[in-house]
């Protein structure tokens, strides 16, 4: 009898590593688990995007430029406007703003506009910009301009982020990660 008891016991148990863990136990962490991950998934489909919003919040940020002027965003407003989050210590922001370069000479005329908006410091921002010969106007927002690119959709806080805004002021693309050429030109084409 002891033998059927000790085997029962067994059968309600799981083996991890050599641990036994109740079966119970088991069922309730994997439960718990799945709850978790349906949250976090739900959290980012529930929540409304920026894309189709007005990008008013955006529009009426107000950072200093390279030589220590205020610059407002909403000077831009009726061009299609592509503002571009980065830093000099962000690689895949370094390997993306060539391309940013080439696609301002080549469409600036038909009313396309990049702005950058830098976390970092403006000598280090000065340097890089001189490197790749930027052609684009660049802000200095320090840590702020995280918080703000939260409030545009980029919930991780991560580098490079970029949100498209069309001529009627409305966010119709947010980018977190690079923004690659095709891409890129498929949503400007739309636009101008």
């Amino acid at each position: 009898m002891s033998e059927q008891i000790s085997e029962r016991s067994l059968s309600q148990q799981f083996r991890l590593g050599g641990l036994s863990i109740p079966r119970w136990l088991a069922v309730a962490v994997v439960g718990i688990v799945a709850l978790a991950a349906g949250a976090y998934v739900a959290r980012g489909t529930l929540e409304p995007s920026p894309v189709g919003h007005d990008a008013a919040a955006l529009l009426g940020v107000s950072l200093p430029d390279l030589d220590g002027r205020e610059q407002r965003l909403d000077q831009w407003r009726g061009k299609v406007l592509v503002v571009n989050f980065w830093a000099t210590w962000c690689a895949p922001c370094r390997e993306e703003m060539p391309q940013f370069v080439k696609t301002q000479t080549a469409l600036g005329a038909q009313g396309l506009q990049f702005v950058g908006i830098a976390v970092d410091q403006g000598d280090k921002i000065k340097q890089f910009a001189t490197e790749i010969g930027l052609n684009y106007p660049t802000l200095v927002g320090g840590m702020g301009a995280m918080q703000l690119s939260k409030t545009l959709g980029n919930d991780l806080m991560a580098l490079p982020f970029t949100v498209i805004v069309g001529r009627d002021g409305r966010i119709v693309h947010t980018q977190l990660g690079p923004l690659k050429q095709a891409q890129l030109d498929s949503i400007v084409a739309k636009l101008l």
